[in-house]
């Protein structure tokens, strides 16, 4: 019996399958929106106004859709419809040449690739085809794929044609290597850099094709899928397609950390605690752990390299949480760890990391390798940062006490409650303790402890090349004394003190604050550092949770405001205001009677408000 009685007398033929970053490929210029609206929106409004370059180049890593732009540039130069016969951008219905030219097939678009046509016969062929009309479409296309492969003779050759081509020839270039590219030709065309795709991006784009698959795919996948392809949209689709093949139809997260050899967020986010914490122990047994579930040894130091990045990007761009291709295990523990690990020690193991992953892939033993680098990062969560032994080391030699630990944030519940106390005392993140330099104090482990050199001279301390001498004390009794000391020193703190400190108290050494909202980061810390750096003591600034004074600004609006009260309850004031409708108080000014000479230079003559008619005029602001 044969297999065609077997089906009934049909014959079951499968379509041909196309893989997903053809089939979708982008057909015109609203596909392109996404990563792409800079181009687009140049190329929109180039059209409108028939200004058509005679050359474009693209430029771009791989997968971004250079080639796919080029032959939709193509298209819209030579669109055609029954009602529509001229270059547009609106590509919505189909013309005469526009299947022809996305299939690469069309005989006035020529495509060739620059890697197999090198050279200036190649050229020669392309000038010698120019002097002639298109055939049957607007202009005549010519479209080169990777031009920096073409010889110098080549790019010599093109020079003279591409700055004066004839009015039916366009040349559209594209390039991963464009500092290959000739100057004398990239002068000659209209550049676009095609931006790499975001993971946001690209999740929802995946997101999108999976549901016109019919595919059932986890936001956990594809956000795994997004980061793999690094900005290309054909890498990340190709990968899809191999992650729907892989899961039978199915795109799962552990499928798809399978496939690409990766480790579990969630426990590349426990061996950074471990590191950090300093236990090398723990962090080789989840290191191994890893390991034995088949994930990549290189790829774990790879992620664990990326989750340290998060945190000090989270440190400065909190709202940097939100990014979609982010799991919830990295949104909650990237913000802890952000605001509990000192940005030293965060900035030493990426410093560490990147070296570890090149050693790591060139070993001939790559897991050990690999645990050799924990363990190194391990070690050096204990080690003080230069810059933090260089403190300890002064502050030892001032106060003459060697061996000691020097000031330590009080314990009060104040410090947790903001991320700006991360160098500021011990933090508990996770039920951990962390130390002033932002790594946690394991118990039964040493630390490290600096003693001052005897015979050094408390005035002078010398620490390897480095030579530091304290300034002189300065008094500080109230805020206004620390804005005066940076009215000659640091402008740009003395507005961010004036706009977002609130005053709870002040003491020598000691100094407790609220923070309005929007304050930076590192606005503590930076007040901490200047405040001993500029009075030659140790300085000790927290965030207090007790009631506060209200920032200087605040306080200045609020005494503007009483005497703008004040001033229009005043008789002489209000009978101005009646006599010119429409006139108001704007501000008020005091003079003093008694300020010296050199002080009334200073202060600005208040506005005086002129009796005569014919000098304030209905509506005039008057000032007093």
């Amino acid at each position: 019996m044969s297999e065609l009685e077997l089906t009934g007398g049909t014959v079951q033929q499968a379509a041909g399958y196309r893989v997903l970053a053809r089939k979708y490929r982008p057909k015109d210029f609203t596909d392109l929106m996404v990563g792409q609206e800079p181009m687009v929106r140049t190329l929109t409004n180039a059209f409108e106004t028939g200004r058509i370059a005679q050359a474009y180049m693209l430029t771009g890593v791989r997968g971004v859709g250079k080639t796919t732009t080029a032959r939709i540039l193509a298209r819209a130069l030579n669109y055609k419809t029954a009602d529509i016969d001229r270059p547009t951008i609106d590509l919505r219905i189909p013309g005469d040449h526009c299947q022809a030219i996305m299939e690469g097939r069309h005989v006035d678009v020529i495509e060739m690739d620059a890697a197999s046509h090198t050279g200036i016969d190649d050229i020669r062929e392309i000038i010698e085809q120019v002097r002639y009309r298109p055939v049957s479409a607007r202009y005549k296309v010519y479209i080169i794929d990777e031009v920096h492969m073409l010889s110098t003779q080549a790019f010599n050759g093109l020079l003279k044609t591409l700055e004066e081509p004839p009015e039916h020839v366009k040349f559209i270039f594209a390039t991963t290597e464009i500092r290959k590219v000739p100057i004398t030709v990239l002068s000659r065309c209209q550049r676009f850099d095609l931006r790499r795709i975001s993971a946001s991006d690209l999740v929802g784009l995946f997101t999108v094709i999976a549901s016109k698959e019919g595919i059932e795919a986890e936001p956990e996948a594809l956000a795994m899928i997004a980061r793999a392809a690094e900005g290309s949209a054909r890498d990340g689709l190709s990968l899809m397609d191999q992650a729907i093949a892989h899961g039978a139809g199915r795109v799962e997260a552990q499928a798809v950390r399978a496939m690409l050899g990766l480790a579990d967020r969630s426990r590349v986010v426990d061996l950074f605690q471990h590191v950090v914490r300093g236990d090398a122990a723990e962090a080789l047994k989840e290191f191994n752990r890893q390991y034995e579930a088949g994930a990549n040894p290189v790829a774990v130091l790879t992620d664990l390299a990326d989750f340290t990045h998060l945190v000090t990007r989270l440190k400065y761009v909190p709202e940097a949480a939100s990014d979609p291709s982010l799991s919830e295990v990295e949104r909650v523990k990237g913000g802890e760890f952000a605001g509990a690990v000192a940005v030293t020690t965060l900035s030493r193991l990426w410093q560490m990391l990147l070296k570890g992953i090149s050693e790591t892939e060139a070993a001939s033993r790559p897991a050990g390798a690999a645990e050799m680098v924990l363990i190194r990062l391990a070690h050096a969560a204990h080690l003080p940062s230069p810059e933090e032994a260089a403190r300890r080391a002064l502050d030892l030699s001032r106060n003459g006490a060697a061996g000691t630990d020097g000031p330590r944030a009080p314990s009060g519940g104040h410090g947790n409650s903001h991320p700006q106390m991360a160098q500021q005392g011990q933090m508990a993140v996770g039920g951990e303790r962390f130390s002033p330099t932002g790594t946690p104090r394991v118990q039964g482990q040493p630390v490290a402890r600096l003693h001052a050199v005897e015979g050094s001279k408390p005035e002078t301390q010398q620490l390897g090349q480095i030579e530091t001498k304290p300034e002189p004390k300065v008094s500080v009794r109230s805020l206004a004394d620390i804005v005066n000391l940076c009215t000659t020193r640091d402008t740009v703190l003395k507005a961010k003190i004036r706009n977002f400190i609130r005053l709870v108290r002040i003491e020598n050494g000691r100094l407790d604050v609220g923070l309005a909202e929007g304050a930076p980061a590192t606005l503590l810390n930076d007040l901490s550092v200047k405040l001993r750096e500029w009075t030659g003591i140790h300085w000790i600034v927290s965030l207090s949770r007790d009631e506060a004074q209200p920032t200087l600004v605040e306080q200045e609006a609020a005494q503007k405001g009483a005497r703008l009260v004040d001033a229009r309850s005043d008789p002489d004031v209000a009978a101005i205001l009646s006599r010119f409708p429409g006139a108001r108080v704007t501000d008020v000014r005091i003079r003093t009677a008694d300020v010296d000479e050199e002080e009334t230079e200073e202060v600005k003559p208040p506005a005086v408000a002129e009796s005569d008619e014919g000098d304030i005029l209905p509506g005039d602001d008057i000032q007093f």
